[in-house]
């Protein structure tokens, strides 16, 4: 049970790892920059309902970047 749970959040953990490395790497104005950007791509992206599938995590993603240069 507790290999499916791990299973589960490693795309979640992925994406945390992620935006650390980020921050880390270039700094917190950067990150927040490519997180709008991101953002931004996203929403426009999935303005069409094929482009939802890859527009939605796109927008998620530059949220988080977004979120992670804050804290």
């Amino acid at each position: 049970m507790g290999f499916i749970i791990d299973l589960l959040v490693l795309p979640f953990k992925l994406v945390f790892w992620f935006v650390t490395v980020l921050i880390g790497l270039v700094g917190r104005l950067v990150v927040a920059i490519i997180g709008f950007a991101l953002l931004i791509v996203g929403i426009v992206v999935s303005l069409t309902i094929v482009g939802a599938i890859v527009g939605v995590p796109l927008a998620l993603l530059g949220l988080l970047l977004m979120i992670g240069s804050i804290s």
